[in-house]
């Protein structure tokens, strides 16, 4: 059995899309320190985007697109370090975990990166008589 099923996928997209709106309504609710708010928002958009960015990608690859897989892995890792790293620094882990945004920040480029590449070197589909 495949690990990157579109069953896979769309359940992981899901399951961001919940942490994301969790996170949000958290910070909306949960939290006083204006800092705080500021990480649980701006992890939980970026989640958010980057949820319905996988589940567009699974999208062009039933369309027949090729290379998805990888752009889907990338925003993954990115949400994972990225907004991971806001959402334990609101929580309280040490400053020096912000050094992982970045990292997550760039996985988040690649994925946009590639999928860019993807378009560009798209080959027209035939029309069927």
């Amino acid at each position: 059995m495949a690990l990157w099923t579109p069953k896979t996928w769309t359940g992981l997209a899901a399951l961001n899309g919940l942490c994301a709106v969790g996170m949000g309504a958290f910070a909306a609710h949960g939290v006083t320190s204006p800092k705080v708010i500021d990480w649980l928002h701006t992890g939980s958009t970026y989640q958010m985007y980057h949820a319905l960015a996988v589940l567009a990608a699974l999208g062009l690859r039933r369309a027949g697109v090729r290379s998805m897989g990888p752009v889907a892995a990338l925003f993954f890792l990115g949400t994972l370090l990225f907004s991971g790293s806001l959402y334990a620094l609101a929580f309280g882990a040490p400053k020096i975990l912000g050094a992982v945004a970045p990292v997550g920040g760039g996985a988040f480029m690649l994925g946009w990166l590639v999928l860019a590449w993807r378009a560009f070197t798209l080959r027209p589909v035939k029309a069927q008589a």
